[in-house]
């Protein structure tokens, strides 16, 4: 028996295989590949193709000495009207456009063929996709060249949006005349949004700046004597201990207090509150 080395027979091989009964079990793959079996060697030939989804100046069938064998590229007539009509009107790729579907797919317009002579048989309001369609129907269904339908599609598709435009000017200058007031825009309540994201920065700098003054609004101011280079190995700590000595902790920033008894800074009242307080109950133990 020879050994099938294309592969594109091995499952003609194995139903031979399995018919002669040299092979008791189907393999695994058997009923995959006779569900989807491989293409033929060579290459078929694609299938014929019309002028619907082909380029007008490509030949439909393949020449008899050509040895390739490649399929026809696809092109629509609306894929041509639609790059020179975006070509043309640029900013209609700007316009607000859905592109989620509902619970189906929207059926076709039920104006179109023979019945589809104005463009605005669709809506005062044409989108581009309308004056594309409307061009190619001009095209298929009235003869007209291709150019010439182009012509007359763009001609309505802009008196229609001037229309649109003027009487949207004139409903807003009607309605401020009569004293109503619209609310902001879109870009404004965008730059109100950045307004207060900048906002928010100056105050976390102000917030940080008032935390970083408040850790050091207090600061020890303690009396001391003689040089103040001078070291005394602990002795003068611990004289002032047992005095009764206690540091002087002193708001830096803290404005002056009008008492009765005249003005009294906070330096003072802490060295008066030092020397008659006993802390330590040192005075008392001795």
């Amino acid at each position: 028996m020879a050994t099938k080395r294309i592969a594109s027979q091995v499952h003609k091989q194995a139903s031979r295989l399995l018919r002669e009964g040299y092979i008791q079990r189907e393999p695994a793959w058997y009923r995959a590949v006779l569900d989807n079996p491989p293409l033929p060697l060579p290459a078929r030939e694609p299938p014929l193709r019309t002028h619907f989804d082909t380029p007008e100046d490509v030949a439909l069938t393949r020449p008899a000495h050509s040895t390739k064998i490649r399929p026809l590229p696809v092109e629509y007539l609306e894929d041509q009207v639609r790059k020179q009509f975006f070509r043309d009107h640029p900013f209609e790729a700007f316009r607000e456009k859905t592109l989620v579907e509902g619970a189906g797919v929207e059926s076709e317009h039920p104006v179109r063929g023979k019945q589809w002579t104005r463009l605005k048989q669709r809506g005062r309001n044409p989108s581009a996709e309308d004056a594309i369609r409307y061009a190619v129907n001009l095209h298929q269904h009235f003869d007209k060249p291709l150019s010439e339908a182009y012509a007359s599609a763009v001609a309505q598709f802009r008196s229609l949006r001037s229309e649109i435009t003027i009487a949207r000017q004139v409903a807003l200058a009607e309605a401020e005349h009569y004293g109503i007031e619209f609310g902001p825009s879109q870009i404004e309540i965008t730059f109100r949004k950045e307004s207060k994201a900048f906002e928010s920065f100056h105050d976390a700098t102000a917030q940080n700046h008032t935390a970083e003054t408040e850790r050091k609004r207090w600061k020890a101011v303690v009396e001391r004597e003689g040089r103040p280079d001078h070291w005394t190995k602990g002795q003068e700590y611990t004289r002032l201990w047992k005095e009764g000595v206690r540091p002087v902790y002193a708001p830096v920033f803290s404005e002056p207090q009008i008492a009765p008894e005249g003005l009294t800074t906070p330096e003072e009242a802490a060295k008066r509150l030092s020397a008659t307080a006993d802390f330590l109950a040192v005075r008392s133990s001795t």
